[in-house]
Order: C-alpha cells, then structure tokens, then sequence
C-alpha cells in the first residue's frame, strides 16, 4: 500500500511538473507567488511567499504545506508537514534536513547550525541550498493530544501509518515531491542532493541511505540511533541499573561522582595518544586499562570513591540489556571523558525540568516512545513522571523486549523493520555504492542516547562486507568527549557539509575534517584554548600528537591506535 502511494506521487509530480512548466523566472516575487498554485497529488499549499534577505539568510522563497491529509484509525487527524526555502541565488544543490527526537514539527528549513551542529557555522540556506524539512507524518502538537501528558508527542504510535512515515516513509514520499518543487521552481532539477540529521535524524539517514540510497548524492549521519527500538530497551535497563544505587534514580549518582568517573577515565587514558590534553583519542585502549571497581570505596562512601552499589549499577547500566539467557539486546558502551557533561546527565539521570519531576529524558519521552511506538502492540501508558517510570521499571527483558520484532493484527511492521536499516546487522549499502554515492557518519564518544559502540560496529561490519574496508564510499569519525550530538569537553564544531560537497562533486575524499571548540560550549575545560582545534580522523584512525602548539590540529596526526 505504502509503495503504491509513493509510486502514485512520483509519476502524477513529474507529469505535472512536464505539462505546467513555469509561468516567470524562478528569481522574481511571482515565481514564488506561483507555488501556491501547485496542482500536485495529494499536497496542499499553505502559503508560498518572498523573504527578504537579512542578517541570517538571504532572499529565498518560503514554501509551506501538507501532503496526503487524511484520518487515521484513532480517529485524528495526520499530514506530512513540509517547509520548504528556495533561495534567490541557487547553487544547484538540495538538503533534506531531518529532524531529531520524535519528530513531530517542522523545524525551520535552513540547515542551521542551531539545528545541525555540523555545518561548520553557516547554514546551507545562506550557502545557497534548498533546504527541506518536515514533521515526518504527524504532529507533537496536535491539539487532540493535549490530555495525554507527556506521551503527547509519542502517542501517534497508536496509528500504523504514522508509524510507517515516522520511520521511513514520509521521506521516501517528500523526497520526489521536493524534487518536483525545486524542478518546477528553477526549471531544472538539482545539480546534487543531500541528506542530513543528527541523532533520530540521524538514524533517518542511516535508514535512507539504505532505503533511498540512489536518490541522494551525499548521506550525513550524526549520532544515528539507527538500532533505536534496541536502543529504547536500553532505556528501562538504564532504570532498573540505577536503582541499585539509589530507589530514586535522580540521586543514583552526584554530579560529583560522575566527575570524578570522568576524571580517573582521563587519569588512565588522556596520555594513550601521546598528549595530555584532557581528550580521550584511543578509545578502545583506554576501555583495557581503565576498571570501573578500582573507583570503589574500601569504607564508608566519601567523594573519592563510588559505593559498591554504585559501581555494580553503573557497571551493569555500560553492559548493556540482556535477557536471562544473557542473550545481548543492545550494545555495550565505552567510558569517556564525557561522562560528567550536562547532556549526558540530562538524557540519563536527572533533566531539572519540573513538569518532568527532575526524571531524566529517557524516562519520559524514551519511556513513552518503547511503549507507544517501538513495542507492538503498544502499551497504552498514562502520560505522568511516574507512570512512565513505573512502565521502564517493570519492563520485562524475556516476554517484553522481544515485541521490538513483534507484529500485531492492524501494525504490519514490527518497529525494527520500520525504523532501521533494512541491512543494519549485515550492511552492504549496494545501490549507494553502484551509484558512487556517499555516506559520512560522526558520533560522540561520550553519547548518553545511542552507544558509539554500536556505530562502530555496524561500520566494521560494513568494511569487511567491503572487501575489508568502506572509506571508498562511507567514512566513521568518532568525536572525543562529545555528548550527544553536541556539548561535553569535546572540539563539537565541524563542516561536515563542506567535506561532503567536496567528496561527492570533486572527488577530494576527507582524509580527515578539522574540529573546533563551539564558543556556546560552555562545559570546556578552563584550561583549553578559546581556539582549540583537533582532526577527526577516519575509524580506526586516531589523532597522535606529534609535537608542537597543543592547542592545534597541525600537532597531530592521524595514526593507527596502539
């Protein structure tokens, strides 16, 4: 059904955009004007006008719409929400910005570094792309949810189709759709297209550059929760971890106690690349010699050490799920420097948000999205703090877990055919690699969400299906200290695009990308250079210092570890 709805978009669009042409040229307040009279199937315009350049973007036509209203079976109403923005000056290039979380909102369409962090500073818009983004088939905000508490946003699980455009299929619908606009727009169709997103969006690109793999030219992933129904398990076992340390998982551990992890990390590992300069390049050495239990008290707890209960919870939470078989449900997770950074706190242990009860983030709208959307049949839970704690607390690893695969009566698909990679645990890539296309994946060592473990997985397993190595057509930079996405002790502000662009239309492959301290990044070390910069280099690569300004990526090298 869903195939033949996006075969029906893309013939009837590239018909319509054959017979109407373009009545003025593409640059003028008419042509944009002229977009509010597109006659595509199943789209609706809501407005389409010129805005004027200013100090963030320049002259571009706003595009704003829906395609395939309809009714859904819990009675409400669904849409995919699209903007679109088509500057004055194209460059002949498109980005499909995806967006994180639960989607659920059309996040302004310019590819700003607000939004992705891997712009190197400067939009595409104000580059010169169109830029498109969309809600992925449903609203966060829609009204009839406003009873439903904090499962507002997850609660569109209950509809299948929903379910579907959440996972891949709103892409795979507005992605011949953005063609046609842009075609229609400018009278030509892209020179290059690219996609971009970073954690859910992330795993966005990851599933595209599978599903859709031959119509984009350059996929970007960042911090992909490619396995995220897997990842959402993790979630109650986090819960049921920390417990042990504490019944109220806000107190498990102290802001100092997760400094004080992060800082013995750094005392065992921050010298394996040969500088000290509080970043933790070789992590795969540093997991041999660091041990969780040698922070452990001999007495009574003090901020010196961490109390048996504490190393048991946290030792149990880096092993990752498992069921009683002690079958592996998730990933295992390395130490970091990260650890003791807000974001990492913020997703794990404890938000600071009132309306939350302090409940950190996978315990609300984690818990909301394993029982709503990445269980079948979902489990209809109250959208309250401790309700949805309760439903993390007692969730099962033997009879629940397994319902990530599950289907049921009217859901067809199980959440992990809908939201990952068709080929996630044997990756191949085969109609991206047939068609020279590329593929650039970045993740944070120290992510609290989605284990860089998992991502370096899935790469190596990509590089032996690759005859023992992938960086022809899909490069991993793992990024030292970064939290999720962005923050921590960590050089979290790169050009991703810019590498990309080059690779896909010039053929320069990145050897390595230049990374920078973020001036918002306001958890860098006191000691760190306002100017710090560091390569990031292609997995397993890592930087060793060479000798020189410290603060500099030209005193580094990209090396194997070791």
């Amino acid at each position: 059904m869903m195939g033949q709805r996006i075969g029906v978009f893309a013939v009837s669009t590239l018909a319509l955009v054959v017979a109407t042409g373009t009545s003025a040229h593409a640059t003028d307040q008419k042509a944009c004007a002229d977009l509010a009279r597109l006659k595509l199937a199943h789209v609706k315009v809501a407005t389409a006008s010129l805005v004027a350049a200013n100090a963030q973007f320049p002259e571009h036509c706003l595009l704003q719409g829906s395609v395939d209203d309809r009714t859904g079976s819990d009675g409400k109403h669904y849409a995919i929400g699209f903007e679109m923005r088509l500057p004055t000056d194209w460059n002949g290039r498109f980005l499909y910005q995806l967006n994180g979380g639960n989607d659920g909102e059309v996040i302004e369409a310019s590819g700003d570094p607000k939004n992705l962090n891997a712009v190197g500073g400067k939009s595409a818009l104000s580059r010169g792309f169109v830029v498109l983004s969309t809600d992925s088939g449903h609203s966060g905000k829609d009204p009839a949810n406003k009873d439903t508490g904090l499962v507002g946003s997850n609660i569109f699980g209950l509809d299948e189709q929903a379910r579907l455009d959440y996972g891949y299929t709103a892409d795979a619908t507005m992605t011949p759709i953005a063609k046609a606009i842009i075609r229609r727009h400018y009278r030509r169709k892209p020179d290059y297209s690219y996609m971009e997103g970073c954690s859910n969006g992330g795993r966005h690109v990851m599933v595209d550059a599978t599903r859709l793999g031959g119509a984009y030219d350059g996929f970007i992933a960042g911090d992909p929760g490619f396995d995220l129904p897997k990842a959402a398990i993790q979630h109650a076992w986090d819960i049921q971890s920390f417990t042990i340390a504490n019944p109220d998982i806000r107190k498990a551990f102290s802001p100092e106690d997760m400094n004080l992890i992060a800082s013995k990390v750094l005392e065992k590992c921050d010298a394996l690349d040969g500088a000290a300069d509080g970043m933790v390049d070789d992590l795969r050495k540093c997991q041999t010699v660091f041990h969780l239990a040698d922070l452990k008290c001999t007495g009574e707890k003090t901020p010196a050490c961490l109390s048996a209960a504490q190393v048991t919870a946290l030792d149990r939470a880096f092993g990752g799920p498992k069921n009683s078989a002690g079958q592996q449900l998730y990933s295992d997770w390395p130490y970091d420097a990260g650890m003791g950074a807000h974001n990492w706190r913020f997703w794990k242990l404890e938000s600071g948000i009132p309306p939350w009860d302090d409940y950190p983030l996978i315990a609300t709208m984690g818990a909301g999205s394993l029982s709503y959307i990445f269980t079948t049949p979902p489990t209809d839970t109250a959208g309250k703090p401790d309700a949805l704690l309760a439903f993390l607390k007692s969730f099962d690893f033997d009879k629940d877990a397994p319902k990530i695969f599950a289907t049921a009566g009217a859901y067809r698909m199980s959440a992990m055919a809908f939201m990952t990679p068709p080929d996630a645990a044997n990756p191949k890539l085969a109609k991206l690699r047939s068609r020279g296309h590329k593929l650039i994946v970045y993740h944070g060592q120290s992510d609290g969400v989605f284990s860089v473990n998992d991502t370096i997985r899935w790469y190596e397993t990509l590089a032996k299906n690759s005859g023992g190595s992938a960086v022809g057509f899909a490069r991993l930079y793992t990024v030292p200290g970064m939290n999720h996405c962005s923050g921590g002790p960590a050089t979290d502000s790169f050009d991703m695009l810019t590498a990309m662009t080059e690779w896909v239309e010039k053929r320069k492959a990145p050897d390595h990308l230049v990374a920078r301290v973020s001036a918002a990044n306001k958890e860098l070390p006191v000691n760190w250079s306002k100017r710090r910069t560091r390569p990031l280099c292609n997995w397993p690569l890592i930087a060793k210092y060479k000798g020189g300004d410290m603060e500099s990526a030209d005193s580094f090298v990209c090396a194997p570890p070791g």
